[in-house]
């Protein structure tokens, strides 16, 4: 209880100096505070997602499907969000998409008391649903923005909250097995973790319900004529999509097999899976207190190069052993290489459209991202039980191999 007293403290007090020191406007900090709220359901699932699955399903080539189905949720979503986005405004379509994260946690705690997988992976898709539109914060954040030379700086704060969903996810989790409640069913503690989610979800639409709507910018009608086949053929697209789509996908095919690899094949402690996991995660987010001021700096272009060589970095270690410092610095780089690559697809795709294009493509983008992802995911599970640590490897390698290609061709095409 402690640890999530001072976590939700940290928040608060970040928050604030945001709104004091950071040139930003206060929907900056509204979207600050509400993001770690609903974002933390990824750390929860992929913490114990696939353990509440071993007890709910017997083929282990299963365990990660509600997770796959989460991320399938935010690629199957990414295209409603944007288009609600455009209909009703930022405010009220976030608003209606975290209300879909309420829903997702409860049900997820209905279907551990009824142990019914099925239901589970209705509520993983919910919760991904959910998790689109809270994607839609960081562009919701550039259009909150006069000056558009502050968008680096607004990406990375945004970016910088992934610590605290990092930090409060498992941290519930672990806070309720440490409970006993007599009302719920022997395994109802992890059912207790959602309702707490639930509950986080619901502050973030009341905070969300603060946000004012960027202005619609006035726009030349012609402009809206370019075809999408247009746009998407342009170089600096090709790079800021491939950049954000295969660093997503290959982290979360990497980081959804750690916990299955470390806890259920090599036998390590739910504690030290939960350390890794945590650290992971961390790694994501943190470097973006580095980027808030050298994405103003440094061309993007050169995120894009040692954001890749950082993943293959993490095959080199990842090759070395099943010891918990192994997977603990393969983690860690994987997460700084994602942290780079994101940020440079995200920074780099307002430059690829015009002001009455922004959300198609936005859609197209994230769906692309998303899509990605959720396979990458349904796939960890599978290749890890059938294959083992060395399979996740083995299939992560021609990715990276892709990912090297793409940040050379960046270095001639990119100007910055």
């Amino acid at each position: 209880m402690l640890n999530l007293i001072v976590i939700f403290t940290v928040l608060i007090v970040c928050a604030l100096l945001i709104q004091r020191k950071a040139g930003l406007p206060t929907n900056i900090t509204l979207l600050f505070l509400a993001q770690p709220l609903v974002m933390a359901a990824a750390p929860v699932m992929v913490f114990v997602g696939g353990i509440i699955s071993t007890e709910m399903t017997p083929d282990p080539s299963l365990v990660t499907l509600p997770l796959g189905m989460m991320i399938a949720g935010v690629a199957a979503a990414t295209v409603p969000a944007a288009l609600l986005a455009k209909r009703w405004g930022r405010r009220q379509a976030v608003m209606f998409g975290f209300s879909a994260s309420v829903l997702g946690h409860l049900l997820v705690s209905l279907a551990i008391l009824k142990s019914n997988f099925l239901l589970f992976n209705v509520a993983g898709f919910l919760l991904g649903c959910a998790g689109a539109f809270g994607q839609q914060l960081r562009f919701a954040a550039m259009e909150s923005l006069s000056d558009k030379a502050l968008i680096p700086r607004a990406i990375s704060i945004l970016m910088f909250t992934g610590i605290f969903a990092a930090l409060i996810g498992p941290e519930v989790a672990l806070l309720s097995q440490r409970l006993s409640f007599s009302w719920l069913a022997a395994d109802g503690s992890y059912a207790f973790v959602f309702i707490i989610m639930a509950a986080m979800s619901f502050v973030a639409i009341l905070i969300v319900s603060q946000f004012k709507n960027p202005p619609v910018v006035a726009h030349d009608v012609a402009q809206s004529s370019r075809p999408l086949i247009d746009i998407i053929k342009q170089p600096v697209f090709v790079i800021a999509m491939m950049a954000a789509a295969l660093g997503f996908g290959l982290m979360s095919f990497i980081m959804t097999a750690t916990p299955l690899s470390m806890h259920n094949l090599h036998g390590h402690s739910l504690e030290h899976t939960k350390w890794v996991i945590q650290s992971h995660v961390s790694a994501m987010y943190l470097p973006s207190l580095l980027t808030i001021w050298l994405g103003q700096k440094i061309p993007i272009k050169y995120f894009i190069m040692v954001g890749t060589l950082m993943f293959v970095v993490v095959l080199l270690i990842a090759t070395q052993g099943h010891q918990l410092v192994h997977y603990w610095w393969a983690l860690v780089v994987l997460g700084i290489g994602w942290n780079f690559l994101f940020f440079a697809g995200t920074t780099l795709l307002p430059r690829s459209y015009q002001e009455p294009e922004k959300h198609k493509v936005q859609a197209i983008n994230d769906f692309s991202v998303f899509a990605f992802q959720g396979a990458s995911s349904l796939l960890a599970g599978w290749v890890v039980f059938r294959f083992g640590w060395h399979g996740i490897i083995m299939v992560s390698l021609p990715f990276v191999v892709v990912m090297l290609f793409l940040s050379v061709v960046s270095l001639s095409v990119l100007r910055k």
